[in-house]
Protein backbone atom coordinates (compact mmCIF):
# COMPACT_ATOMS: atom_id res chain seq x y z
CA UNK A 1 0.00 0.00 0.00
CA UNK A 2 1.28 3.50 -0.83
CA UNK A 3 0.24 5.80 1.95
CA UNK A 4 3.31 8.03 0.18
CA UNK A 5 1.17 8.53 -2.93
CA UNK A 6 -2.16 8.66 -1.05
CA UNK A 7 -1.23 11.59 1.15
CA UNK A 8 0.08 12.81 -2.31
CA UNK A 9 -3.40 13.09 -3.77
CA UNK A 10 -4.82 14.40 -0.89
CA UNK A 11 -2.47 17.16 -0.66
CA UNK A 12 -3.14 17.56 -4.65
CA UNK A 13 -6.35 19.17 -3.35
CA UNK A 14 -4.90 21.98 -0.90
CA UNK A 15 -2.84 21.90 2.18
CA UNK A 16 -3.79 19.84 4.97
CA UNK A 17 -2.55 18.60 8.67
CA UNK A 18 -1.77 15.34 9.31
CA UNK A 19 -5.11 14.65 11.70
CA UNK A 20 -6.66 15.43 8.46
CA UNK A 21 -4.59 13.51 6.02
CA UNK A 22 -5.43 10.49 8.25
CA UNK A 23 -9.53 11.46 8.12
CA UNK A 24 -9.57 11.47 4.58
CA UNK A 25 -7.72 8.60 3.38
CA UNK A 26 -9.18 6.38 6.08
CA UNK A 27 -12.47 8.16 4.84
CA UNK A 28 -11.99 7.04 0.83
CA UNK A 29 -10.87 3.74 1.89
CA UNK A 30 -13.05 3.07 4.09
CA UNK A 31 -10.56 2.30 7.01
CA UNK A 32 -9.67 -0.87 5.57
CA UNK A 33 -6.25 -0.12 5.49
CA UNK A 34 -6.28 2.04 8.94
CA UNK A 35 -3.48 4.46 9.71
CA UNK A 36 -2.25 6.27 12.85
CA UNK A 37 -1.01 9.76 12.72
CA UNK A 38 2.33 8.89 13.82
CA UNK A 39 2.85 7.24 10.42
CA UNK A 40 1.52 10.08 8.36
CA UNK A 41 3.83 12.82 9.81
CA UNK A 42 6.43 10.36 9.47
CA UNK A 43 5.44 9.61 5.62
CA UNK A 44 5.01 13.66 5.88
CA UNK A 45 8.41 14.09 6.49
CA UNK A 46 10.27 12.12 3.76
CA UNK A 47 8.10 13.68 1.50
CA UNK A 48 9.71 17.08 3.05
CA UNK A 49 13.11 15.38 3.02
CA UNK A 50 12.39 14.87 -0.48
CA UNK A 51 11.22 17.68 -1.66
CA UNK A 52 7.44 16.63 -2.37
CA UNK A 53 5.97 18.38 -0.33
CA UNK A 54 6.41 22.13 2.09
CA UNK A 55 5.32 23.32 5.40
CA UNK A 56 2.61 25.45 4.27
CA UNK A 57 2.04 27.60 7.92
CA UNK A 58 -0.12 26.74 10.82
CA UNK A 59 -3.42 27.31 12.13
CA UNK A 60 -4.86 29.31 15.15
CA UNK A 61 -4.83 25.88 17.21
CA UNK A 62 -1.08 25.05 16.16
CA UNK A 63 -1.43 22.51 13.21
CA UNK A 64 0.96 22.07 10.90
CA UNK A 65 -0.35 22.37 7.30
CA UNK A 66 1.73 21.15 4.18
CA UNK A 67 1.19 21.82 0.83
CA UNK A 68 2.37 19.50 -2.22
CA UNK A 69 5.18 21.07 -3.97
CA UNK A 70 5.55 21.06 -8.21
CA UNK A 71 8.14 18.00 -7.75
CA UNK A 72 5.44 16.43 -5.86
CA UNK A 73 2.74 16.64 -8.33
CA UNK A 74 5.06 15.63 -11.24
CA UNK A 75 5.68 12.12 -8.77
CA UNK A 76 1.44 11.83 -8.44
CA UNK A 77 0.95 11.75 -11.79
CA UNK A 78 3.61 9.08 -12.75
CA UNK A 79 2.20 7.29 -10.43
CA UNK A 80 -1.32 7.35 -11.27
CA UNK A 81 0.36 6.66 -15.37
CA UNK A 82 2.16 3.82 -13.78
CA UNK A 83 0.65 0.64 -13.54
CA UNK A 84 1.16 -1.32 -10.26
CA UNK A 85 4.41 -3.94 -11.04
CA UNK A 86 3.61 -7.40 -10.70
CA UNK A 87 7.17 -8.70 -11.29
CA UNK A 88 7.96 -8.58 -7.66
CA UNK A 89 4.52 -9.61 -5.94
CA UNK A 90 3.76 -8.78 -2.05
CA UNK A 91 4.27 -11.02 0.06
CA UNK A 92 0.99 -13.11 0.91
CA UNK A 93 0.81 -14.57 4.93
CA UNK A 94 -1.50 -17.56 3.66
CA UNK A 95 0.83 -18.69 0.78
CA UNK A 96 4.05 -18.73 2.92
CA UNK A 97 1.95 -20.59 5.81
CA UNK A 98 0.83 -23.49 2.59
CA UNK A 99 3.86 -23.80 1.24
CA UNK A 100 5.61 -24.15 4.54
CA UNK A 101 2.61 -26.77 6.11
CA UNK A 102 2.77 -28.81 3.06
CA UNK A 103 6.83 -29.35 4.01
CA UNK A 104 6.91 -29.66 7.94
CA UNK A 105 5.60 -33.17 9.03
CA UNK A 106 2.89 -33.68 11.22
CA UNK A 107 1.07 -30.61 9.81
CA UNK A 108 -2.72 -31.53 8.66
CA UNK A 109 -2.32 -29.38 5.79
CA UNK A 110 -6.48 -30.05 4.73
CA UNK A 111 -7.65 -28.76 8.09
CA UNK A 112 -5.17 -25.75 7.42
CA UNK A 113 -7.20 -25.05 4.07
CA UNK A 114 -10.65 -25.86 5.21
CA UNK A 115 -10.22 -23.69 8.21
CA UNK A 116 -8.96 -20.93 5.87
CA UNK A 117 -12.12 -21.01 3.54
CA UNK A 118 -14.60 -21.24 6.82
CA UNK A 119 -12.51 -17.92 7.34
CA UNK A 120 -12.75 -16.22 3.86
CA UNK A 121 -16.42 -17.59 3.41
CA UNK A 122 -17.13 -15.17 6.18
CA UNK A 123 -15.23 -12.50 5.28
CA UNK A 124 -16.76 -12.59 1.50
CA UNK A 125 -20.15 -12.42 3.32
CA UNK A 126 -19.15 -9.33 5.53
CA UNK A 127 -17.74 -7.70 2.60
CA UNK A 128 -20.90 -8.58 0.37
CA UNK A 129 -23.56 -7.58 3.33
CA UNK A 130 -20.93 -3.70 3.33
CA UNK A 131 -21.61 -3.51 -0.10
CA UNK A 132 -25.14 -3.63 0.00
CA UNK A 133 -25.05 -1.10 2.48
CA UNK A 134 -23.42 1.35 0.90
CA UNK A 135 -24.77 0.59 -2.74
CA UNK A 136 -28.44 1.65 0.07
CA UNK A 137 -26.81 5.09 0.26
CA UNK A 138 -26.12 4.03 4.56
CA UNK A 139 -23.39 6.20 6.13
CA UNK A 140 -20.32 4.91 7.75
CA UNK A 141 -20.00 5.53 11.33
CA UNK A 142 -18.04 9.21 11.54
CA UNK A 143 -17.35 9.73 8.17
CA UNK A 144 -19.25 12.33 6.62
CA UNK A 145 -21.07 11.32 3.06
CA UNK A 146 -19.96 11.94 -0.24
CA UNK A 147 -20.26 11.11 -3.86
CA UNK A 148 -16.58 11.15 -4.60
CA UNK A 149 -15.93 8.59 -1.06
CA UNK A 150 -19.05 6.69 -1.34
CA UNK A 151 -17.82 5.40 -5.00
CA UNK A 152 -13.81 5.26 -3.96
CA UNK A 153 -15.05 2.84 -0.75
CA UNK A 154 -17.32 0.88 -3.77
CA UNK A 155 -14.25 0.02 -5.45
CA UNK A 156 -12.50 -0.49 -2.46
CA UNK A 157 -15.37 -3.27 -1.50
CA UNK A 158 -15.48 -4.35 -5.05
CA UNK A 159 -11.36 -5.53 -4.87
CA UNK A 160 -12.23 -6.99 -1.59
CA UNK A 161 -15.00 -9.00 -2.92
CA UNK A 162 -12.95 -10.14 -6.34
CA UNK A 163 -9.86 -10.77 -4.00
CA UNK A 164 -11.42 -12.97 -1.63
CA UNK A 165 -13.47 -14.97 -4.35
CA UNK A 166 -10.39 -15.71 -5.95
CA UNK A 167 -8.68 -16.74 -2.47
CA UNK A 168 -11.46 -18.87 -2.08
CA UNK A 169 -10.91 -20.20 -5.78
CA UNK A 170 -7.73 -20.45 -5.18
CA UNK A 171 -8.12 -22.40 -1.99
CA UNK A 172 -10.55 -25.29 -3.54
CA UNK A 173 -7.59 -25.80 -6.03
CA UNK A 174 -5.14 -26.48 -3.18
CA UNK A 175 -7.47 -28.84 -2.12
CA UNK A 176 -7.40 -30.88 -5.55
CA UNK A 177 -3.95 -30.32 -5.83
CA UNK A 178 -3.30 -31.99 -1.75
CA UNK A 179 -5.79 -35.05 -2.71
CA UNK A 180 -3.52 -35.79 -6.16
CA UNK A 181 -0.50 -35.82 -4.67
CA UNK A 182 -1.54 -38.11 -1.85
CA UNK A 183 -3.18 -40.49 -4.55
CA UNK A 184 -0.13 -40.51 -6.19
CA UNK A 185 2.44 -40.88 -3.22
CA UNK A 186 0.24 -43.58 -2.27
CA UNK A 187 0.26 -45.44 -5.99
CA UNK A 188 4.09 -44.94 -5.70
CA UNK A 189 3.85 -46.58 -2.31
CA UNK A 190 1.76 -49.46 -3.53
CA UNK A 191 4.75 -49.97 -6.66
CA UNK A 192 7.72 -50.04 -4.59
CA UNK A 193 5.99 -52.78 -2.35
CA UNK A 194 4.51 -55.24 -5.36
CA UNK A 195 8.57 -54.87 -6.71
CA UNK A 196 9.83 -55.30 -3.33
CA UNK A 197 7.81 -58.63 -2.87
CA UNK A 198 8.32 -59.12 -5.92
CA UNK A 199 11.97 -59.29 -5.27
CA UNK A 200 11.51 -61.39 -2.62
CA UNK A 201 9.59 -63.65 -4.08
CA UNK A 202 11.77 -64.46 -7.08
CA UNK A 203 14.43 -67.90 -6.51
CA UNK A 204 17.89 -67.07 -6.61
CA UNK A 205 19.35 -68.98 -9.65
CA UNK A 206 21.25 -72.30 -8.56
CA UNK A 207 24.88 -72.50 -9.53
CA UNK A 208 25.99 -74.78 -12.64
CA UNK A 209 28.94 -77.58 -11.70
CA UNK A 210 31.37 -77.52 -14.22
Amino acid sequence: MSIRHGLLALLDQGPRYGYQLRTEFEARTGATWPLNVGQVYTTLSRLERDGLVEPAGEDDEGHQFYAVTDEGRTELRAWFDTPVPRTNPPRDELAIKLAMAVTVPGVDVSAVVQGQRRHSIKALQDYTRLKGRALAGESRPGIAPSASNDLAWLLVLDQLIFQTEAEIRWLDHCETRLQQHAETEQARAAEAARDGGATAARPARRRSRT
